[in-house]
């Protein structure tokens, strides 16, 4: 018979705290539930908001390899950072046939537990809404956006000084000042003032 291998997942916030009172009762049901298996430990030192965790790395590395058959964990706020990020792993769990349980909050996704199918399919179901959630947002921005004639929403081109300030340029020029001059006291690109020089000029010409 194929040996379990589970890893039992922890994080602390501070360097202050320390895993054994949440890992207590993890490690106590695993033993009950597989005393033979082989149960590996990742711990974390690190805010729950923090995007990277070395240890949580390490083990969806080990996931994606097939090499963890269970992961244990206390609650699931001690394992990801947001809803989006908890939807990603447990997607990655049931896609590499890992399951999932958090003893505390009575969540058991193992194929031997009786309610595991329907809350793993639970747990896929809130994924792919939050997929399409995302993609019905990303398509309304495009729509939006094509109204005003560009992908990203804004309109073509950045509004330019030179329009805003074209009449008092070109009084400054019929008084023979240079345009770097009028650029300072008018306080805009030196571009500018000389695209409305060229335009005056071909104009008068």
């Amino acid at each position: 018979m194929k040996v379990k291998r589970i890893a039992v997942y922890g994080r602390v916030s501070t360097g202050a705290q320390n895993h054994a009172s949440q890992l207590r009762e993890v490690r106590a049901y695993v033993r009950r539930r597989w005393p033979k298996a082989e149960v590996v430990d990742y711990l974390d030192k690190a805010s729950g908001a923090t995007f990277t965790r070395e240890r949580l790395n390490d083990l969806r590395a080990e996931v994606r390899k097939g090499r963890i058959d269970v992961l244990a964990i206390y609650r699931l706020d001690r394992l990801a950072r947001s809803l989006q990020h908890l939807l990603q792993i447990t997607e990655e769990l049931r896609r590499h046939k890992t399951a999932l349980i958090v003893p505390e909050q009575g969540i058991d996704t193992s194929e031997d537990s009786s309610a595991g199918e329907l809350q793993m399919n639970v747990l896929a179901a809130v994924a792919q809404f939050e997929r399409r959630i995302i993609v019905e947002r990303i398509k309304a921005g495009l729509a939006a956006a094509r109204e005003h004639g560009t992908k990203s929403g804004k309109p073509f081109g950045r509004p330019r000084t030179l329009y805003k300030h074209r009449d008092a340029v070109r009084k400054l020029m019929r008084r023979g000042i240079s345009g770097r001059r009028i650029a300072a006291k008018l306080q805009i690109p030196v571009g500018s003032v000389f695209s409305v020089m060229r335009s005056a000029q071909t104009m008068e010409g």
